[in-house]
């Protein structure tokens, strides 16, 4: 159970979570199933330089997050909210990616999901950042956080006003803070986005997650 969730889990069977507190993609999961009510355990991945498939619940792309139930892993955060909701009493109040049909939508949806890969990059290049970002990299992310801070109003609109989550929103959320986490850049030149932000960031799941780099103990 979550402070704030009292609608019952279609199914009680516990899922587990794969992936490290340090990363937006796993956030968005965790953020799914915190605020629909899924139970579930949270497993962080310790070393993401590791290439042994083990360490990411056998994903052989190597990558996070994984879900884990009965029915063995499930990849991909797209993958796994999908598999949350259809597992949560909320289901119906939950709007996933490509559900709502207004273009604003879909094209704000876009551009969170290529910020995000394009923060990924980024980290992955290592630093110094500014003597080492590919100049097409950093500007298509600076594009894209531009193009949905203009639309956001218009794409929150367009979702359903009696939504209990919505993917664009989890996905904005963790993205927006993870930015600065990682020292890719700061977002305060957002200011829609900025107050999305504050806003989300009062949700108890929002607290429960908070990024960090896990530590064996």
């Amino acid at each position: 159970a979550f402070p704030g969730v009292d609608c019952p889990a279609v199914e009680d069977q516990e899922v587990t979570l794969v992936g490290p507190s340090s990363s937006h993609f796993t956030r968005t999961a965790r953020l799914f199933a915190l605020e629909l009510g899924v139970p579930h355990r949270f497993e962080p991945v310790l070393d993401l330089t590791s290439t042994d498939r083990a360490a990411y619940a056998d994903n052989p792309a190597l990558k996070v997050p994984i879900l884990v139930d009965q029915h063995g892993p499930l990849y991909g955060t797209e993958n796994i909210c999908r598999e949350l909701a259809r597992r949560s009493a909320l289901a119906e109040r939950v709007v996933l990616r490509g559900q709502v049909g207004e273009r604003v939508v879909a094209n704000a949806e876009e551009m969170v999901l290529h910020a995000m890969s394009a923060d990924v990059n980024l980290i992955m290049l290592g630093t110094p950042a500014a003597e080492r970002d590919p100049p097409k990299v950093r500007r298509s992310l600076e594009n894209a956080l531009a193009f949905v801070d203009v639309e956001l109003d218009r794409a929150l609109a367009a979702l359903p006003a009696d939504r209990a989550l919505s993917f664009l929103e989890a996905a904005l959320f963790s993205l927006a803070t993870h930015l600065p986490f990682r020292k890719i850049m700061e977002v305060g030149a957002y200011a829609r986005i900025c107050a999305f932000r504050d806003r989300f960031a009062t949700r108890p799941s929002a607290r429960a997650t908070e990024y960090r780099f896990d530590a064996a103990v």
